[in-house]
């Protein structure tokens, strides 16, 4: 199922990626070491799943790998909300914020319109 042509979603969620790395550097110099690493997981395996999907051996797989990233995406969305709305802790860029929140709109449509066709 691979295609080797430009995917906004892969190229979308590797960036995001590159930024929760940034983002969890910074909760770990401030001694967050359990959070922050909840938030590197969390947000780097969204585009990991992305990547897997695109090997993904039939249309329900595809789909499942997506779902997948999907559910990474509302976890790292409860990481970067408990960073922001807590007074102890580093909150998250706004910009990191809305490119997730972008993120999981593009999952939802991609995962609705594969099971229509």
């Amino acid at each position: 199922m691979r295609n080797d042509k430009e995917n906004v979603i892969v190229n979308k969620t590797f960036d995001f990626a590159l930024k929760i790395i940034e983002f969890s550097e910074v909760l770990y110099e401030a001694k967050r070491y359990p959070l922050a690493n909840q938030v590197f997981k969390a947000g780097t395996s969204i585009g990991a799943n992305v990547r897997e999907a695109q090997n993904a051996e039939s249309k329900a797989d595809f789909i499942h790998k997506l779902k997948i990233a999907a559910k990474e995406a509302d976890e790292t969305e409860y990481w970067l909300l408990l960073c922001m709305m807590s007074p102890y802790l580093k909150s998250p860029d706004e910009k990191l914020f809305s490119e997730l929140k972008e993120i999981i709109l593009i999952l939802s449509k991609i995962i609705s319109t594969s099971k229509i066709k």
